[in-house]
């Protein structure tokens, strides 16, 4: 399945994208697609329904971020072994945790507002895994059981705070509207093997970034087991899993965004998104 959230920013309903393409409203049969709302049992009810019966949302409706509310928004970094060379980075033994917020999520076709004080702006396609089950101490064999499916994430990130300015990576990847997500959550089910899903970003048109999730350093397999010998994964947290070669900071000389660029992101198998970079704003 692909689940949806659609309408105004705070005002999203919780949809389904049928064989034809279309969105289907399913508020009348779950209130919201949160961590509550994850689980196997729940998403089975879903599986269920007669989509053809239910009413169909507005055409051109704002498609939303996919996961309501998500209390943790979990980063890996450098996990494509080409992506850290381009920046000069050792390859990591163990993955490289970081916080996102929850609340820098916006819908996968919202713009990305540049923040206060910014000087090098980039983008890094990612795809993000979102926890279906609380996952704690889990093996590394029963790891994706606790995934309820995949989705694009933009890690926008703003590599002078990031960088420059001491301190952790959060610094640069938690400003508002840093985390575009979507189009839709695709569920586990759907992908026959998350480590083989191609994946592109363009920025005004221009291919940036190429990749695949075949070159990961570490496995979502191996994330989903690592993480939670750390922390618990609760239904509902989003962790977006590092990006592949092409980001400005690695480029000869730095390409960073500005105001007025267009970001395309594609992963196959979960869709597209489109971002427009505009100035900050009160």
């Amino acid at each position: 399945m692909k689940l949806v959230r659609f309408g105004a920013p705070g005002a999203e309903k919780p949809g389904l994208v049928d064989a034809g393409g279309v969105i289907r409203d399913v508020s009348a049969h779950v209130k919201d697609f949160d961590g509550a709302s994850l689980g196997s049992a729940s998403l089975d009810k879903l599986r269920r329904l007669d989509l053809s019966s239910l009413p169909a949302a507005p055409a051109g409706a704002r498609l939303g971020p996919p996961v309501a509310r998500p209390g943790n928004f979990v980063a890996v970094g450098l996990n494509y072994e080409d992506h850290a060379r381009e920046t000069g980075a050792p390859i990591p033994a163990e993955p490289i945790l970081f916080n996102k917020l929850s609340n820098c999520i916006v819908g996968p076709n919202d713009d990305v507002m540049v923040p206060k004080g910014a000087q090098k702006l980039d983008w890094e396609v990612e795809i993000a895994f979102v926890i279906g089950t609380r996952a704690r101490y889990v093996e590394e064999k029963d790891a994706l059981g606790h995934v309820a499916g995949y989705a694009i994430c933009n890690d926008v990130s703003e590599r002078y705070f990031q960088i420059e300015r001491g301190g952790q990576w959060m610094k640069g990847k938690c400003f508002e509207t840093s985390g575009p997500l979507g189009p839709w959550l695709v569920t586990a089910d759907e992908i026959e093997d998350v480590q083989d899903l191609g994946m592109w970003l363009d920025v005004n048109g221009k291919r940036m970034q190429t990749g695949s999730t075949r070159t990961m350093i570490f496995t979502i397999r191996h994330l989903v087991h690592y993480i939670s010998q750390f922390m618990v994964l609760d239904p509902g947290d989003v962790v977006t899993t590092g990006t592949p070669p092409g980001v400005g900071l690695g480029m000869k000389p730095p390409v960073f965004l500005k105001a007025g660029d267009v970001m395309k992101l594609h992963i196959q198998g979960l869709g597209e998104q489109t971002q427009k970079v505009v100035p900050f704003r009160e």
